[in-house]
């Protein structure tokens, strides 16, 4: 779906520089409020920082730690919205973490999930509770030594799809969205502010969000012309997928001998997803995974489990950068990981940075106090598109869908379950018309009607765009289906994963 040129003719409320989750975010609320919205991103929508976390919605146990309540309750009230608005890419998740007495000992743990469970109100999310590894299924998963432990809730989201969804509502409310089109230069001449662009047009607006992830403080000052935005420290984190090492839904938290906490996650089906490392960089370009990054990883699964993991179980890697607010002294895991709106003086604009995915409505809430403060919030009871169905009364929207998918399945028998599960799992609700209208051709492993959705409504425009963001499919299709998604967009096949661009990367912020 295109934006019509006429949008280029006048003076947008807002504009928006990155197309990340926190830009997005911003994005959906300004339109819902009736403000025109324009949002410039430099490479793919989400293609950068908010593709590659470890896909988490947390209220962050290890924060208790360093006694930050109060982000770990706005997160964990977090989790129960998103939980409820995007039920199509979201779900809660268990997590196993086996205690060690060498360890945090019981009793903080115990203790600490308290909290965990009580700081915030929950309605989807179950609570705590200690477990027998000898007995419990996920114990059989690791080595005999580990009996004892806990299980806790926490939610699990695709983190490209929340981006592409915000994005969605904002075009549908009239918002403009330009993707791989980039900011050069922002004037401002005493009332409005005229953005050129690199494909050399021009937008103007009454007032500029910098929501550029790592890149925020070099757009504040090359492109903006101001010397007033935070200093950032980029932080590298690199993740890991392999075969599935679950016996079931759970995934696991493991508590390290340097204090570090890895998650292992039930990832796409097939696999596991192993997570994350911190590294101090000097650029978001230098962001790439290491060769000891990729053993410390395997080694801190290793210590857990019952059939250790190998490089040739390895089956993609990636890596990003958390832009995180500078704080002389900290350590990695002290840094914050909340986020701080910087008004720039003088002029009306603003840098967004720091934050993480979970929080990232509640940020598009606070930028929107000061900049349309008699406006009113909506974004916490409206579903993103792809997950508005019809709710009984009483009903959460997880329970909702599921309800609606149960129903899809039933009246479209003549497609593979499985199938009808993996598209409503990504599109939401656009499957159900996807499906009525016909998928059409087998394109190694996808469908053209998927494809085609993907390009007409979703901004896709290469084959890389499909494989790693819009979909998971690239770890699934081979390179055969691979090769033939490429040649659909007129490409020649796609180079292996970890040969792309680095903006491919990243992982995001304050995971």
């Amino acid at each position: 779906m295109s934006n019509p040129p006429a949008s280029f003719d006048r003076v947008h409320d807002l504009l928006i520089i990155g197309g990340g989750i926190n830009g997005a975010g911003i994005a959906r609320d300004a339109a819902g409020r009736g403000l025109s919205v324009a949002v410039i991103e430099a490479g793919d929508l989400g293609g950068a920082t908010s593709s590659a976390s470890t896909k988490l919605i947390h209220g962050g146990l290890r924060y208790l730690e360093f006694y930050a309540f109060g982000l770990v309750r706005k997160a964990l009230a977090e989790r129960e919205v998103l939980l409820d608005i995007a039920p199509h890419i979201s779900w809660p998740q268990s997590f196993v973490l086996p205690h060690s007495p060498e360890q945090r000992p019981e009793w903080m743990l115990r203790a600490g999930l308290f909290l965990y469970d009580n700081l915030a109100r929950r309605k989807v999310v179950p609570g705590s509770e200690r477990i027998d590894l000898r007995q419990d299924r996920a114990g059989g998963a690791l080595a005999p030594q580990w009996t004892r432990g806990f299980r806790y809730w926490d939610g699990w989201i695709d983190d490209a799809r929340l981006v592409i969804a915000n994005l969605q509502d904002c075009r549908d409310r009239g918002g403009l969205i330009l993707p791989r089109t980039r900011a050069v230069r922002a004037e401002h001449d005493g009332s409005v502010w005229t953005v050129t662009l690199g494909d050399g047009r021009t937008l103007r607006a009454a007032r500029i969000i910098n929501a550029a992830g790592p890149w925020a403080e070099s757009v504040a000052r090359s492109v903006l012309g101001r010397n007033d935005a935070p200093a950032l420290r980029l932080v590298q984190g690199s993740h890991i997928v392999t075969r599935r090492v679950h016996l079931g839904r759970d995934a696991f938290m493991f508590q390290q001998p340097d204090g570090r906490i890895i998650f292992v996650i039930p990832y796409e089906r097939d696999f596991s997803l192993i997570g994350t490392t911190e590294r101090d960089i000097d650029a978001p370009e230098a962001a790439h995974i290491t060769e000891d990054e990729t053993d410390y990883l395997l080694n801190a699964a290793n210590r857990y489990l019952a059939r250790p993991l190998t490089r040739e179980d390895v089956v993609h890697r990636f890596s990003g950068v958390r832009p995180l607010i500078l704080e002389a002294g900290k350590g990695d895991r002290e840094t914050t990981r909340d986020y701080k709106l910087v008004e720039h003086t003088g002029v009306p604009a603003m840098t967004v940075v720091g934050g993480k995915i979970t929080t990232y409505r509640v940020l598009a809430e606070d930028v929107m106090k000061r900049i349309a403060p008699t406006s009113r919030p909506w974004t916490a009871t409206a579903p993103l598109p792809g997950g508005t169905v019809d709710r009984l009364s009483g009903e959460t929207g997880q329970d909702a869908f599921k309800r609606w998918l149960t129903n899809l399945t039933a009246a479209e028998g003549n497609y593979d379950p499985k199938l009808i599960k993996r598209l409503a799992m990504t599109v939401g609700t656009a499957t159900e018309p996807m499906l009525a209208n016909g998928l059409g051709a087998n394109i190694g492993g996808m469908f053209e009607a998927e494809l085609d959705h993907y390009v007409r409504n979703e901004w896709a425009t290469t084959a890389d765009d499909v494989l790693w963001r819009r979909t998971k499919m690239g770890l699934h299709i081979g390179n055969s289906g691979k090769a033939a998604v490429a040649a659909w967009f007129g490409e020649s096949a796609p180079p292996p994963v970890e040969d792309l661009p680095v903006t491919h990367r990243f992982a995001t912020p304050g995971l």
